[in-house]
């Protein structure tokens, strides 16, 4: 087991490049970009995320855009807006940004400063990209932590359930029960909730804003963890957004449970395991459980992963909630480019961990499977 652990982190160095390579080199010719994003502030023009096509390279285009044209001291920049600016200013800002630089420079210097985790700063917040993170980091925690417990605490349960008693009114009622969850959009949910039970139009039982009051607000965790006013007030105010992201959360957990439970009792050996008298909750859980349960965990790092950092953008948006989705999504619009490099390769860096730690859940379920016996 040693020699395969070893060979995925190995595996991890290049996967790591080529995902960095990759985003890096779609980068170079994206339109748009921060100093264009800049010298449209100062001209006064309002440059969205959609209206920065332009048929060009981006601002991190080979060599950089910022090339003098002409001769003598008509001086021309080939950025949008730049008219009129002084072409000394335009080269200030490239330096700033570092895109004096050939492309593969920058790269080459992004990879090293990784590898050190270094990440820089934030191009249009006076943070370093780390301490951005941590800002936002509770907030994920928040919801993906409990997504994921209330998930798979719901769906498996469930879905043993439902396979015990399959096809029958119970099994009929729960699946549609599931699948209309499922396809209902969360954010939808979120607006429902809102609308009911946060003083859209009836009733105003919870908050709107935030993870605490703002009597907690400025408490530290240690007191935070032991102050049971403190936990009550943070668990009304997650109440919401957490319900709304879990309605659908756990429909494909389910039935993904309830199948996998299907074919294993149908096996020959749950046959002779009840032909021996044993009974059918020790058939269940001795023999059956442990190998149903391998396909569900095979899905946990998606699940894991997605719901600490992809699922919760418009859940943080509707309920001013401050987190690395919201962060994400405002970075790539606003061209922030270590904070889009960074949060990239700090979520591709963890769901390699988290994959690796799946494959060795696999073992500690059942001891049988062996990955040293196969090809990484």
């Amino acid at each position: 087991m040693t020699a395969y652990i070893a060979r995925r982190l190995l595996l991890m160095i290049p996967t790591l490049f080529g995902i960095m390579l990759i985003s890096f080199v779609i980068v170079q010719f994206a339109p748009g970009g921060p100093i264009e994003r800049i010298l449209a502030q100062l001209q006064g023009t309002d440059v969205g995320a959609t209206a920065r096509i332009s048929g060009g390279g981006g601002d991190l285009g080979g060599g950089g855009m910022a090339q003098q044209m002409g001769g003598g001291d008509q001086t021309t920049s080939t950025y949008r807006g730049a008219q009129g600016l002084d072409p000394a200013f335009i080269q200030q800002l490239e330096r700033q940004f570092g895109f004096d630089k050939p492309a593969h420079e920058r790269f080459a210097l992004m990879l090293w400063n990784y590898a050190r985790f270094d990440f820089g700063q934030s191009y249009f917040r006076d943070v370093s990209v780390l301490q951005l993170i941590r800002e936002k980091l509770p907030v994920s925690i928040t919801l993906g932590l409990w997504m994921t417990v209330l998930s798979y605490a719901i769906s498996i349960p469930l879905g043993i359930r439902k396979a015990m008693r399959d096809g029958t009114p119970f099994d009929w009622w729960t699946s549609a029960i599931v699948i209309i969850g499922y396809a209902i959009p969360g954010f939808l949910f979120a607006i429902l909730l809102i609308v009911l039970f946060a003083g859209g139009s009836f009733w105003q039982i919870f908050p709107l804003r935030g993870l605490w009051s703002d009597e907690f607000s400025n408490m530290p965790w240690y007191e935070w963890i032991t102050s049971p006013r403190a936990m009550l007030d943070y668990l009304w105010h997650i109440a919401l957004p957490i319900t709304a992201m879990a309605l659908g959360a756990f429909a494909t957990t389910t039935l993904l449970t309830k199948n996998s439970f299907l074919d294993e009792i149908r096996k020959q050996y749950v046959l002779t395991a009840r032909m021996k008298g044993l009974g059918e909750t020790q058939v269940l859980y001795t023999h059956v459980f442990r190998n149903a349960m391998l396909i569900v965990i095979a899905g946990f790092p998606g699940a894991f992963i997605g719901a600490f950092f992809a699922g919760s953008l418009l859940i943080e948006t509707i309920f001013s909630l401050d987190g690395l989705g919201l962060l994400s999504f405002e970075s790539i619009v606003n061209r922030d480019y270590p904070v889009v490099f960074a949060t990239l390769y700090i979520f591709s860096l963890l769901g390699l961990i988290v994959n690796l730690i799946s494959d060795l859940t696999y073992v500690w379920i059942d001891p049988r499977i062996d990955f040293e016996t196969r090809e990484v």
